[in-house]
């Protein structure tokens, strides 16, 4: 089938059918793999397969809400899923059982008045480790996430480890269940220090620190006997070994022309993984704890990570590209060709967009104002495009890489230019690159990188002055703000924000507890500290000089950037006379997820640029 075959309507119900991979984890003993897909149904579910490829994928939930895998069950073929109700991100923890899918036991109470972060069961099958923002005396909701102990006999849940502020973070058992591995923000809201606490909560305490200001993550040995650990150094990520019997700490790669952003060592592995990233793009190698030597996959067309080894010498891997869907595949570290991979998902058994029907990523890059080269990734419809919309992503700690991805395909196929933009403070480059945005904060020169990035599509003649627009989720959404507010009318004639910040005061005090160091770190304090810097990032108090047209969309049950930041500018946009239209969904959270959603949001993206681009033609 080709590209022409499809109408409008056929190539959205083919873009949302096909199932869309988060995660993948392979269980302790190596004979299943785990994952959420999105798209085979009306929300997220998690599926498992035998790593052996030897039959198909079982669907373990089918909830009706965003379910995820959370952790495998220690010894037996189970595991630990979550869903919250509407996208409130209020989880609830529930068993299930490989031989009785679609069959939850709860484990935790429904829809809570706290978040939990998390959740493993300790070998005893007795008592679930996870994070809370709970007081243990009250149960009202609090800032600190508590590290508890929940006797499931008992319904008994224990603070082991109590934080002095609030930190996102998600506790770690161990496999002997001796000791939990968890990270503090009590000293900088832009550092992160590793604790280790053990099982009865006696004896809680820091293990590494390289600076109040500095982040440092970790991530157990299966054999229990220390940890794995990754550490900011003043221009890069080295990796270490910290040992659980005597605290020492050894440091293995130090190097300051590597990216390193991710290292763990898999269940039965020798082996640690170590993942690069470089320009946007995964690049993976083997590091031998013992003989201390590395060996390092080769550099493939897409992106391949290594999830764990197999007994018979294959890995577990995910792999993806722009047009190729995201996929768990078995692979061997010997030979990475893509077309020797055996997939685990068989996700192209329930698709027809093969990657001839799917647009390929262009890497694309340009000088910003201040001369740093900024890397973006170009789709280009086959035909002569009727505009450009710039996709920006979330986080901002976040990059976007060679991967396929609906709405950017969708608008593609509807005959528009698409740039996706990997601005300062993006991660996948280097910590200088990624650190770049706290010197001037949160509506600073990232926001110029996207402009240049704009200017520099035009004066290419790949974009057309009048016929450009922006949007995306999250920081993405906020980036849209300002854009519409900030950049010159010429330059932009549409924007269309989805769940962004538009007040950072009311962002700050409304979002999740355990959010908001993140908003201190990047604007460098709290509202009452820096409160100029507050306003004068926030796109509600520059709404008067929005000229394009604006389209604010929303899921209700928003609790990172809350329904209130909309509720504020609308305030301000009809002051100002500014119209625009609002497209709200009640059962969506941080994000417009749900494939009936999405299904009116990109055809409504598409409508609403083509009629801003037209009416400047």
């Amino acid at each position: 089938m080709t590209f022409e075959k499809l109408d409008a309507a056929d190539y959205l119900n083919a873009l949302l059918a096909l199932p869309k991979l988060w995660g993948g984890s392979v269980s302790p003993d190596g004979k299943w793999v785990g994952w959420n897909w999105l798209g085979g149904g009306s929300a997220m579910d998690v599926y498992a397969a035998p790593s052996d490829g030897s039959a198909a994928p079982v669907r373990l939930t089918n909830t009706g809400e965003f379910t995820r895998l959370v952790s495998w069950v220690p010894g037996q073929n189970a595991v630990i899923v979550a869903h919250d109700r509407g996208g409130n991100e209020r989880l609830e923890l529930f068993r299930v059982n490989l031989d009785t899918p679609t069959v939850l036991h709860p484990l935790t109470e429904a829809n809570p008045n706290y978040y939990i972060r998390g959740g493993q069961l300790h070998p005893n099958g007795k008592w679930l480790i996870y994070g809370a923002n709970r007081d243990p005396n009250s149960g009202a909701e609090i800032e600190q996430s508590l590290v508890y102990r929940h006797d499931l006999e008992s319904g008994e849940q224990r603070a082991l480890a109590k934080p002095e502020k609030g930190c996102w973070y998600i506790p770690r058992l161990n496999k002997a269940g001796t000791h939990i591995l968890y990270n503090r923000k009590d000293n900088h809201p832009a550092g992160y220090t590793l604790w280790v606490v053990d099982i009865d909560g006696h004896e809680d305490r820091e293990v590494v620190n390289v600076g109040d200001d500095r982040k440092v993550y970790g991530s157990w040995l299966p054999d229990s006997t220390g940890i794995l650990v990754l550490a900011e150094a003043e221009t890069h990520y080295k990796v270490g070994l910290w040992r659980l019997a005597d605290g020492a700490l050894e440091w293995l790669i130090d190097d300051p022309a590597r990216n390193i952003e991710s290292v763990y060592v898999p269940h039965g592995s020798s082996e640690a993984v170590i993942v690069e990233v470089q320009d946007a793009r995964t690049r993976a190698s083997l590091y031998h704890l013992e003989t201390r030597t590395e060996r390092r996959l080769p550099n493939i067309p897409g992106n391949l990570t290594p999830i764990a080894p197999l007994a018979d010498g294959m890995w577990v891997g995910s792999f993806y590209r722009s047009n190729h869907p995201s996929d768990l595949v078995r692979f061997s570290p010997d030979d990475c060709r893509p077309d020797s991979f055996v997939s685990l998902t068989r996700v192209q058994e329930r698709t027809i967009l093969k990657s001839d029907l799917l647009a390929s990523a262009e890497d694309f890059r340009w000088k910003s104002v201040d001369g740093l080269t900024i890397q973006g990734w170009l789709y280009r419809p086959r035909e002569t495009a009727k505009g450009t919309i710039v996709y920006v992503h979330g986080g901002p700690t976040h990059h976007s890489s060679d991967a396929l991805d609906d709405q950017i395909q969708f608008f593609v196929s509807q005959g528009f230019n698409v740039l996706d933009p990997n601005y300062r403070g993006s991660t996948g480059f280097s910590r200088a690159y990624q650190e770049a945005i706290k010197v001037d904060g949160w509506g600073g020169r990232e926001q110029e990188d996207i402009r240049t990035g704009i200017e520099a599509l035009i004066t290419t003649g790949i974009a057309e002055r009048g016929k450009v627009g922006i949007t995306g989720t999250s920081y993405g959404g906020y980036s849209s703000w300002h854009a519409i507010t900030h950049f010159p009318p010429e330059t932009l004639a549409a924007a269309a924000p989805i769940c962004g910040m538009t007040d950072l005061v009311v962002d700050y005090e409304t979002t999740r507890p355990d959010l908001r160091p993140y908003s201190e770190e990047m604007l460098g304090g709290r509202p009452d500290q820096v409160p100029e810097r507050y306003y004068e990032r926030s796109p509600i108090n520059f709404v008067g000089n929005i000229r394009g047209h604006l389209l604010i969309i929303q899921g209700l049950q928003d609790p990172n950037v809350t329904p209130e930041n909309v509720r504020a500018v609308r305030a301000a946009l009809d002051k100002a006379g500014i119209e625009h239209q609002l497209l709200a969904f009640e059962d969506e959270g941080h994000g417009i997820d749900r494939p009936e959603n999405q299904k009116v949001m990109y055809q409504r993206l598409v409508d609403f640029f083509s009629e801003a681009f037209a009416a400047n033609a």
